[in-house]
């Protein structure tokens, strides 16, 4: 089956319903999103709390759906949040194939560097970090493949049903990004689409 080609737009109010719809449990919600930011049932007004932070000047969260260009269909919802203009860093979080059917076929990895292509080309980032449960091995699998290098581990860094889970550290530099797409380049493949040069944003503190 071939890829699909995936493309990131912004998340909105109209998206709410679907994306509570791919969260079938506590459980699910607890692997995708963490212990602070949801509860479940996830609801709409748990949603318009979590996007007033896109809404700032500037934002420090940009929340996207992932979107099949090809069908015009949502399949995926991903973020860069914590986002710090003087220190040019972000975090990806809450990255999702919304379908069980679309999972493990590649629509992860490409919204990993779709994002990845906003984030140091277009927002002009130096430092894209994340963190994920321990456990969580296909997701791991995921970052690795797009060049995330782990750093550490968070130990006993979340509470969620009767125990403590650690927390792995990964993250990603620009010119890892950019050495990793222009090999990629050579190889036939497209990790990024990263020019000679990626712009760089002239980021004024305050």
């Amino acid at each position: 089956m071939p890829l699909m080609e995936i493309g990131l737009v912004p998340f909105g109010r109209e998206d709410f319903q679907r994306l509570i719809g791919w969260i079938p449990d506590a459980a699910f919600l607890v692997q995708w999103a963490g212990t602070s930011q949801f509860r479940f049932p996830l609801d709409e007004a748990q949603l318009e709390e979590y996007l007033r932070p896109t809404q700032a000047v500037p934002p420090t969260r940009r929340a996207y759906k992932a979107v099949d260009r090809k069908a015009g269909e949502a399949v995926g919802h991903i973020e860069l949040n914590d986002i710090d203009v003087r220190n040019r860093s972000a975090r990806v979080a809450r990255v999702l194939v919304g379908e069980a059917g679309l999972r493990r076929k590649g629509v992860g990895t490409q919204m990993l560097r779709e994002v990845l292509r906003i984030g140091f080309c277009e927002l002009g980032l130096h430092r894209i970090e994340l963190l994920v449960f321990a456990f969580n091995h296909p997701a791991i699998a995921c970052y690795e493949k797009v060049g995330f290098v782990r750093e550490g581990v968070l130990r006993d860094a979340r509470w969620h049903d009767g125990r403590f889970w650690d927390l792995v550290l990964y993250s990603l530099l620009a010119a890892e990004w950019e050495r990793a797409a222009r090999e990629g380049d050579r190889a036939g493949e497209t990790p990024g689409r990263v020019p000679r040069e990626a712009p760089r944003r002239n980021h004024e503190e305050g």
